[in-house]
Order: C-alpha cells, then structure tokens, then sequence
C-alpha cells in the first residue's frame, strides 16, 4: 500500500482521482485550498482520507503534508484562460509559484515520482493536427503558460535532483462534478446546465472551434499509469482521445439526448482560446498503455445523466 498526495484532490478531476486510488486500496492525503475545489465532492470519503486545507502558495505550510508521501498527483491550479486573462498575477502566483513550491517539497521528502497536471493549451494554435509533444509551445494565455512553465520546472528537477517527474497535456477534461455555476467551468457544464435549465447555451466564436472532449475516467487512468510506468520520468505526454468535436457538433448531440432543437446564442470569440485541438496519444500508448476506454458520446450521456440527477429540483 502506497502514501498518495493529490493536490487540489477536492477539485473534478482530483476528486475522481481520490476515489479510484481508494478503489484500489492506497492511502490518500488531499491538499487542497478550496478555492476552486468543493468539499462535497469528497464527501462519500471524507473519513477515509487526510485532508489538509491549505494554499500551495505558502511553501513552509505545505512542506510537513509530503513527509512519508510516495507519490504525488499535482492537480492543484487556477483553471480557465479567460480568468487568467483577467488577472495573470494571480494566476502566475499559483500555477508557477505553486507548482515550484509542490516540486521542492517533494522534493526534499524523498517523494518516489511525481505526475503534473500540464495542458494542451501548451500548444497554442499551432495549425498542425493532431498535438504531437515534439511540436513548438506556443501558449496564448496565462494560463497556457503557467502549465507549460511547470512542465519545464518538472523536466529540470528530474534532471537536476532525481526527482522523478511526468508531465499530462490534458485535452478538454470533462464529466460529473464541474461546477455548473462558476464562469470559469468547462463547457460542457455550462452548456448541460442550460439545457436542465431551459436556457440557451452561448459559444464564443463560431461554434466551429473543435476539442478533444476527454471523459473524466480516461484522464484518471493515464494519470495513475503515470505515476507507476517504467521508463515514464522526465517526459511530457498527451492525454486525449484522438477525436475531436466542434460545439456545434456538441449541441446537435445534446440535442439529440434531450429530445431537444435548442439553437444556441453566439458571442464573441473569447481572448487566448484556441481554434482546433486533437491530441496525437501515441507516446502515451507506448508508454503508460494508456487506452481511452469511453468515448465521447457515452462519455457525453453519463455526463447529462449525472447532472440530471444534481440539478434536480428537491422532491
């Protein structure tokens, strides 16, 4: 039985993370400030892990959390470009700082790897498809950079100090437990609650713009094979997968699990997005023998059902 530490563990992703580890019967520490992450999103395993309220950014506060950690999933961030457009102190401060500050710590308790939550914002609008990891960063946004400042910081402590360190370009994470009603969630949240709602959903753009839609399960199995797989340290990775969908193609399929013709409204496109995204998996293939197991519609109907059954009116 390993120690696990996953950093911002009551987030989305993070939260899905925690379960399948106790699922498979490790021991789980969360640090989390809660700033973006919700407490009920842990609250089926609140007794069954540590859970440690605190802020990366403050270094000498975090440090006794990592003694006799053996593995930590680094998820903790501020997402979403548009706020880190908005204020891109802040977002430096936590996604660079914060990040340094989980690397030293680990550092400095001997952790055995460590996997980072990097991004496939990384890539810019580099216009060749799909995402391969050799391509040129060319990052639009804060936040863009922030993720591929902490995949350079990681590359240098493996090889600088040994720690073993695997960076994910995540592609477009998406499933139960995004909130709803922040600004700043995903899309798909935003566009599933207005359906609940029966409001209209908005695209920014077009509606053209294309993702690499990724359900949550496949994200947390890349994540876990990472923190394991032989011959996985020092490098960076894409996890997506290798499908793409534009929002307009994603009304339409909400559409039809609706039983709906809902037309969406368009504004316009939003600052540091990018146009087209699909992620080249290859690398994580080999090396994790990743394999995503749910595509994007059924990954699209778990995700309208569990939504379904949060913003259900009470009885």
């Amino acid at each position: 039985m390993a120690v696990y530490l996953v950093t911002g563990g009551s987030g989305f992703i993070g939260s899905h993370v925690v379960d399948e580890l106790l699922r498979r019967g490790e021991t789980v520490r969360v640090l989390d400030n809660l700033s973006t992450g919700r407490r009920q999103n842990l609250s089926k395993v609140i007794d069954r892990i540590e859970f440690f309220e605190l802020d990366i950014r403050n270094l000498e506060k975090i440090r006794p959390v990592f003694a006799g950690v053996d593995y930590v999933i680094h998820l903790a961030a501020l997402p979403s470009v548009p706020r880190s457009v908005k204020d891109p102190l802040t977002s430096n401060a936590v996604n660079i700082d914060g990040t340094l500050h989980v690397l030293l710590a680990s550092r400095d308790a001997r952790v055995k790897r460590l996997v980072f939550a990097a991004s496939s914002s990384a890539y810019g609008d580099n216009p060749i498809l799909p995402r391969v990891e050799t391509h040129i960063p060319h990052p639009l946004s804060p936040y863009a950079l922030g993720k591929l400042t902490g995949e350079y910081y990681c590359r240098l402590f493996t090889d600088l100090y040994g720690l073993e360190c695997v960076a994910l370009r995540y592609f477009n994470i998406f499933g139960p437990r995004q909130n709803p009603d922040s600004p700043y969630s995903g899309v798909l949240s935003l566009f599933i609650a207005a359906y609940i709602r029966g409001q209209t959903p908005t695209i920014f753009g077009d509606g053209e713009q294309s993702r690499d839609f990724t359900y949550v399960p496949n994200c947390v199995q890349a994540t876990l094979l990472a923190s394991q797989a032989a011959g996985a340290a020092g490098k960076v990775m894409n996890v997506g997968v290798g499908r793409s969908h534009t929002l307009n193609q994603t009304v339409e399929m909400l559409n039809d699990i609706f039983g709906r013709k809902v037309v969406p409204s368009y504004g316009p496109p939003r600052e540091g997005d990018v146009r087209e995204s699909l992620a080249d998996i290859s690398l994580a293939r080999q090396t994790l023998g990743y394999e995503p197991k749910v595509h994007y519609a059924e990954g699209l109907r778990k995700t309208v059902e569990w939504y379904r059954r949060e913003l259900a009116p009470p009885a």
